[in-house]
């Protein structure tokens, strides 16, 4: 009786244990090849409804970055507890647009689901802030702002631009004192900020950009009075781009005309293009306020300005954009010397930067502290006003929602939809000045960073559960995998693991909502590329299973 006892005890066991281990194998639960079609080939009859995409059998299907998407309903079940996601991408070499969304499952209002793209901010302020990197964040919207001080890079006042490059945050600055230049610095961890060199005697770097897996930064003369800060006794002018070299070293680029500044640098189909327009270029003359491309060392070709400065570049739809500091201006460059007025921005002196949210140009601006989404030439709709503020200059879009600095009080807002905004925080709190702001953003290591005056410091903000590819995803085809566990998110591509989120992040519950599950775009913009042969699996894929979708 005992030893029959005793079998039945052992093989229970063993059924218990073969049991485990078949749960714990993922399941494939959804597949679309987006070969012919937008198909689920599982059974699960998920079929996707098609706007504007064509297939190849071959390629998979393309997404025009305009108004092409995959839509498709009833895929609450599929992101419940552990799931994986797999998933070719294509984009070409020359881009002339922001890359984008790739998938999206997520409630802009609940801010609740996950995010997938490849970023490629241009016009952050001065910066090109993210240059093809990967993204995947989820969020269940429970979780309360909160942001952490990452340190005073050297002895600035003033972070200009913030860039992801090669793995690394980078930061440039303005640094006001008695025999102070420019510097740019690299993030160490915590506090800690490492000086890469200050290429330039001018007290300013002002922007950074990635072009050509290089790093490059530009110079310009900051006198601290449109802060309303005491005057720098430094007056060397800038106006010269460095590419970096490693190290310390830099080498120059050139000076871009006879100018004070380059105030912004972006990368639009192959090619460098600098803004020269900034506060310390007044006294220029008119023509060399506009903006320049680089054909190569020493070598800076004007492409005109349209009469009014052209301070920092965005990229959007096939269209290279100039933002002015004059009478609310905001142009499109049409190729040779010649420029189109999108403008006058209705109540707007200045245009500070602009971010691709849903689809649509949107543009900061003073006097009134508000952003502008553009509707066409000279139509712009009001996305609302961020609290009594005056100016609104750092944009980003992190993990699905879209985020602004302002002036005076250097807060960060959040966009929570029908024109309201929430403060997430006030980043600068400065006594017995005039005006605190909040000038500079970069999504790196999964999180939103954000750079103040006149404190100089470096905020960092985390929220829900995020991983990314902090390299330039080169061109034409890559596998990326993104895997949801009990604990944390991981990203791998081509195979190789490349970051898990950060085990003090915010611990992520239930993703569901109404919304359907997007192939080729979500909060940040229409995907501009190829996606093919999508699998999504119940739990987690091990490693040797993902480098085998690899291959």
């Amino acid at each position: 009786m005992k030893s029959t006892y005793f079998i039945s005890a052992c093989s229970l066991l063993v059924l218990l244990v073969i049991t485990t281990i078949c749960h714990a194998q993922p399941t494939l639960v959804g597949h679309w090849p987006l070969t012919n079609d937008a198909n689920d080939t599982t059974g699960g009859q998920r079929h996707g409804t098609i706007e504007n995409v064509t297939f190849d059998e071959k390629s998979g299907a393309t997404f025009n970055g305009l108004n092409s998407r995959i839509s498709i309903g009833n895929v609450d079940r599929l992101f419940r507890g552990d799931f994986s996601i797999s998933v070719d991408v294509h984009t070409d070499e020359k881009l002339t647009d922001v890359v984008g969304d790739i998938l999206s499952y997520f409630d802009p209002e609940l801010r609740r689901g996950f995010n997938f793209s490849i970023m490629n901010y241009a016009g952050v302020t001065n910066a090109q802030s993210n240059y093809r990197n990967v993204h995947f964040g989820i969020s269940d919207g429970k979780e309360k702002p909160n942001w952490v001080d990452c340190g005073r890079p050297g002895n600035n006042m003033y972070i200009r631009s913030l860039t992801v490059f090669d793995g690394s945050l980078y930061a440039s600055t303005w640094e006001p004192q008695e025999g102070g230049r420019g510097h740019i610095y690299r993030y160490a961890g915590g506090q800690q900020w490492i000086d890469v060199g200050s290429p330039d005697p001018a007290n300013c770097i002002s922007t950074l950009a990635v072009y050509n897996g290089q790093l490059y930064a530009g110079s310009e003369l900051y006198s601290g009075g449109g802060s309303s800060l005491p005057l720098s006794p430094n007056e060397n002018v800038g106006g010269v781009v460095y590419r970096y070299e490693g190290g310390k070293q830099w080498t120059s680029m050139g000076k871009v005309a006879d100018v004070r500044s380059v105030s912004g640098l972006a990368v639009f189909d192959g090619k460098l293009y600098a803004g020269t327009g900034s506060t310390g270029a007044w006294r220029d003359t008119p023509r060399r306020r506009g903006m320049y491309r680089f054909d190569g060392p020493g070598k800076w070709t004007d492409c005109g300005c349209p009469g009014l400065r052209i301070v920092h570049l965005g990229v959007h739809n096939d269209k290279l954009y100039g933002l002015s500091y004059d009478d609310g201006g905001f142009f499109e460059y049409l190729g040779g010397t010649e420029w189109k007025q999108l403008g006058p921005i209705p109540e707007t002196t200045q245009a500070y930067a602009m971010m691709v949210y849903q689809g649509k140009t949107q543009v900061a601006t003073w006097p009134t502290g508000s952003v502008y989404e553009l509707d066409g030439p000279q139509k712009w709709i009001h996305r609302g006003r961020l609290g009594q503020e005056k100016e609104v200059m750092a944009v980003s879009v992190y993990n699905g929602s879209f985020y602004a600095g302002t002036l005076p009080l250097a807060n960060v807002y959040r966009y929570d939809g029908k024109s309201q905004w929430s403060n997430t925080g006030q980043l600068d709190k400065t006594p017995d000045v005039k005006y605190r702001r909040a000038w500079s953003m970069a999504v790196y290591d999964g999180k939103l960073f954000c750079g103040v005056l006149p404190s100089g410091h470096v905020h960092s903000l985390n929220i829900g559960q995020n991983v990314t590819y902090d390299q330039t995803l080169s061109p034409g085809w890559h596998r990326l995998t993104v895997t949801r566990g009990k604990s944390n998110v991981k990203l791998y591509i081509n195979g190789r693991h490349i970051a898990t989120s950060d085990d003090d992040s915010h611990t992520v519950g239930e993703l569901s909502n109404d919304m359907p599950l997007s192939i080729g775009y979500g909060q940040h913009d229409y995907f501009n590329g190829k996606i093919r042969d999508i699998k999504i699996f119940q739990g987690v894929l091990t490693v040797p299973q993902i480098r085998r979708l690899a291959q």
